[in-house]
């Protein structure tokens, strides 16, 4: 059976926004202009929880991979807007960062999962993108509270961050190379309706 999705613009959705965060735990937090930072979040977030949330809702995919593409989305998609309109709006970002903490460790738990069920066409990069994202989220938190002026911590979680980033790259960029090839004889159903000329 055929099935449609649209995972690799999630993926490499995610892989724009982490980039954005590595960004930002590398020189932002110390930006005196928040406000800068704000757009690229906002749009990562907006993308991610939208189609995110069509995929946690309709489960168009097979089995397991709604809720861990789908709900993963909508947590990294709201975590991500929120983060966006606060830096907008001159806000706090600690409260966001709390709720990153059980994002990144459901995420973790994702990746733990992906890799014993041997889920995906490549479960240990997709576990390692999992565990390295998940582990971000957990760091945002006690990053935000306590290690903001150490500036040698904040270079290797933004060096995990880019990690994190290009395991998604490979995924992402492989989906679509993949798809290419598996969906060019697709047609989709309301042509094969049309009356044949």
């Amino acid at each position: 059976m055929l099935f449609i999705d649209y995972l690799p613009l999630l993926l490499i959705n995610m892989v724009a926004g982490l980039v954005l965060l590595a960004g930002y735990v590398y020189a932002g937090m110390e930006d005196p202009d928040q406000k800068k930072w704000a757009p690229g979040f906002i749009a990562s977030g907006a993308v991610a929880l939208v189609f995110g949330g069509i995929i946690a809702t309709t489960w168009p995919l097979p089995g397991p991979y709604n809720m861990l593409f789908g709900e993963s989305s909508v947590l990294y998609g709201i975590i991500f807007l929120v983060a966006g309109l606060t830096l907008a709006l001159g806000g706090n970002l600690l409260t966001i960062a709390v709720y990153a903490f059980f994002a990144g460790l459901a995420a973790m738990l994702m990746g733990v999962r992906i890799f014993v069920l041997k889920l995906t066409a490549f479960p240990p990069l997709t576990a390692l993108g999992y565990l390295a994202t998940g582990a971000a989220g957990v760091l945002a938190a006690p990053g935000l509270a306590w290690f903001k002026g150490n500036k040698p911590l904040r270079v290797l979680v933004a060096l995990m961050i880019l990690g994190a980033a290009a395991v998604w790259a490979l995924n992402g960029f492989g989906g679509y190379w993949m798809h290419a090839t598996g969906f060019h004889d697709w047609v989709p159903t309301t042509h094969l309706l049309l009356p044949k000329k």
